[in-house]
């Protein structure tokens, strides 16, 4: 009870001499600064609202334009054409001002429009000029001079240091592609992956659907693109994560891993110190809008921060038919200790029972749903449930090590992604935006909830993260966290929980399904050091169209076919923009590889490679510019089931099996980290559980210039796919190709042969 006492701000006693009233100074401080604390975010909340809705003028700016008016008509000039004399004969106060305080304020009143309306025509234009993408397919390094023009005035309109949101106004919004170039670009796809006779018949729906029912759906499609922000992502969030029924640990959550070769210290509290420290740091920056918008490498084209909103307290909430999020706007956490009372005590003392009733939360959604309205509605149950949900984020102090350490350190990188994707299935909070992991050894690791952003967002968090607590908040000789202990902090309160039988059944039945799901993930994570994108750059070819075509060598190595390839590309050139599939198997890919696998001459195979490469290209630039081809078929599809239609060229076309789906987590902010001095410092990347049952997901992260990892996940169920062994073909492919392109280079050594041999 001491601690329910010492919540109390003051008591009070009835006594035979009246009232005896007790005062607790410590708590009425601490109340009057959480109020100075929400008063001062609501003044830098409006200062920020201010400065991103006039943007890309300043404030300030208003002042110039004010003055300057006044300066003209000092001058006995009128610049408003007459305008000002109008203000001034319908002001509602002008018999109460004197005539030259009627020509100040009409002139102030005229300042203003005019400002506003250089504003809004700024944004126009700028909205305009990003909506030029073709500077994206000109040839590297030779820019047309339309397109010079073009970036001068780009820079000229993007105005100078920018908030976090303030190109969100200017952004343009996603164009809906014609049906008839979508359906071209399918059938291209689909081209080496079917018999003559299916491609007769796809063609045949295809056309069909184009001339009869496709203008009808693109109508309706068009009109929302009107009307809303984005004609896809709010229906791709509904449908594609929120709708959905199976489990989202494995199938839908993904995972980022710490560094690679060290561990800034293997002292687990201290290490949780500095790593919820760094979160909430990136949090005040976000609240803030002082993080600097994300851009096109290399450009001054600003991209989408919608996805950042929801980055913190969030939590993904259960329904019987659908998912919703529930975006906490409401912050329970104002300082660094309540976050991480909150968290601590949701990561460390749920356990109100022997088995923790967030075991089947994650797994079932309709059987949560359920146990949600009948079991957590109430009670004590419901103000634990509140603890967790409206947390900042959580937090699991894991008792297991993890890490590349011992005698078999592939092995362990195996079991450290597997321990990230899935834990022991009770001890992560999936539904939450993310949660951080700290094992015992100190290293750490965070599980991401898929529906409320992509991976480049959480991505550049955790850049943050990772670099602020080695680099800026550091630990001390003996490995702990920089600075004195506060000893007045109020300590972890742990979560109670009733817990009834009927409910525990419950939990039982889906912590069997959850366990049988997670055993079934067959990964293989490793480090791929013979070369990196430095030397793929210097045969002239697109890193990332390389690893893909190694990808897909690998993979007809491994099967003997191709398959349908999915590779994730943003469209955050739009705003509200999310992501678009980019289709790697083509017709280029295909010809490479059988040329290659045929015995076909070295110049033949390399030729076929750079137009292959090429081809990748054309169709990621494609995708990221609005013109990809399974948003739009997607949200055709939607509208179909709106109306009632059916569609059979939509239903195929959504029905197929994506067997290798692909995904390259870029590193966004590389001032953060010295590769030069400092290459230990390098995370292994991230990754995602297999889409398919009898496919393979593969992440990919290509850190500076000789090193790329890799992570491949796929199912123990199936008799066809093994990790380790894809993994092996997919290093002998980059070599391969490498050596098909630069003859001249090193044989690779003994051992990373020999690891490949084990491996196939």
């Amino acid at each position: 009870m001491a601690e329910a006492h010492q919540a109390v701000a003051f008591q009070f006693t009835v006594t035979p001499e009246g009232i005896d009233l007790q005062l607790s100074h410590q708590a009425l401080t601490e109340i009057y600064l959480s109020g100075l604390r929400s008063w001062k975010k609501k003044l830098i909340r409006l200062k920020n609202g201010v400065i991103t809705g006039v943007y890309p003028a300043s404030p300030s700016s208003w002042l110039f334009v004010v003055i300057a008016i006044l300066a003209t008509m000092y001058m006995r000039s009128d610049p408003s054409m007459g305008l000002i004399a109008k203000i001034q004969e319908h002001l509602p106060v002008s018999q109460s001002l004197s005539a030259q305080c009627q020509t100040v304020v009409s002139a102030v009143l005229f300042s203003t429009l005019l400002w506003f309306s250089l504003i809004f025509t700024m944004r126009m234009c700028l909205k305009q000029l990003l909506s030029y993408h073709r500077w994206m397919f000109e040839q590297r390094g030779k820019m047309s001079n339309t397109t010079k023009v073009w970036v001068a005035l780009v820079r000229i309109f993007s105005g100078r240091q920018p908030l976090l949101y303030s190109y969100q106004g200017s952004l343009p919004n996603q164009p809906v592609p014609a049906v008839k170039d979508t359906v071209k670009r399918y059938l291209e796809s689909v081209r080496p992956l079917t018999t003559p006779d299916e491609f007769e018949r796809m063609a045949s729906l295809a056309t069909q659907f184009e001339s009869s029912l496709g203008n009808r759906l693109q109508w309706y499609l068009k009109l929302k693109a009107l009307w809303a922000s984005n004609y896809v992502s709010d229906w791709w969030e509904e449908y594609i994560y929120l709708r959905g029924r199976s489990p989202i640990m494995v199938n839908s959550n993904y995972y980022g891993m710490d560094f690679l070769y060290v561990t800034p210290t293997p002292i687990q509290a201290a290490r949780a110190g500095n790593t919820l420290h760094a979160f909430l740091m990136y949090r005040r920056k976000l609240n803030r809008e002082e993080l600097k918008p994300s851009r096109v490498p290399g450009t001054v084209i600003p991209l989408c921060a919608a996805q950042c909103e929801r980055m913190f307290n969030t939590t993904r909430t259960p329904g019987e038919e659908t998912g919703k999020h529930t975006c906490r706007v409401q912050l329970i956490a104002d300082s660094l200790r309540r976050v991480t009372l909150m968290n601590l005590s949701s990561a460390v003392f749920v356990p109100g029972c022997t088995c923790p009733p967030k075991q089947y939360i994650l797994f079932l959604r309709i059987p949560w749903a359920k146990a949600r309205k009948e079991y957590f509605s109430l009670g004590v149950n419901k103000r634990s449930l509140d603890c967790i949900e409206k947390a900042a984020f959580f937090v699991t102090l894991d008792d297991d090590k993890q890490g590349m350490m011992g005698e078999d350190p592939a092995a362990s990188l195996d079991r450290y992604a597997k321990s990230l994707l899935h834990g022991k299935c009770y001890d992560r909070w999936f539904d939450k935006s993310f949660s951080v992991v700290i094992y015992k050894n100190g290293k750490i690791g965070l599980n991401a909830e898929h529906s409320w952003a992509d991976a480049p967002v959480v991505a550049h968090l955790w850049e943050y993260v990772l670099a602020t607590d080695s680099f800026q908040l550091g630990y001390n000789e003996e490995g702990h966290c920089k600075g004195e202990v506060d000893a007045s902090l109020p300590r972890p309160q742990r979560l109670s929980w009733d817990i009834t039988p009927e409910c525990q059944e419950q939990i039982s039945q889906s912590l069997a399904v959850a366990q049988a799901l997670a055993d079934d993930v067959d990964f293989h994570v490793f480090s791929f050091r013979d070369f990196g994108k430095g030397m793929i750059k210097k045969c002239r070819i697109s890193p990332d169209a390389y690893i893909q075509l190694a990808l897909q060598l690998a993979y007809y190595r491994d099967r003997g076919m191709f398959c349908l390839t999915y590779e994730a590309s943003m469209t955050r050139l739009f705003r509200e923009g999310r992501t678009e599939t980019v289709r790697s198997c083509s017709n280029e890919s295909c010809a490479f590889i059988k040329a290659l696998e045929g015995g076909e001459g070295v110049e033949v195979c390399r030729r076929l490679l750079r137009q292959a490469s090429e081809k990748h290209q054309n169709l990621y630039k494609h995708a990221m510019t609005g013109a990809g081809i399974d948003r739009h078929l997607f949200c055709l599809y939607v509208v179909s089931k709106y109306l009632g239609v059916d569609s059979p060229f939509l239903k195929e076309v959504l029905s197929e099996p994506w067997h290798l789906s692909t995904s390259q987590t870029p590193v966004q902010q590389v001032e953060l980290f010295d590769m030069v001095n400092h290459p230990e410092y390098v995370s292994c990347g991230g990754g995602f559980g297999p889409v398919a049952d009898d496919g393979y997901g593969v992440s990919y992260t290509i850190m500076g210039e000789n090193m790329m990892n890799f992570h491949i996940s796929c199912k123990h169920s199936c008799s066809q796919t093994s990790s380790h062994k894809y993994g092996g073909q997919i290093r002998q492919a980059l070599r391969d190709m490498l050596q098909l392109l630069c003859p001249d280079q090193r044989e690779p050594s003994r051992t990373d042969q020999s690891q490949t041999k084990k491996d196939l």
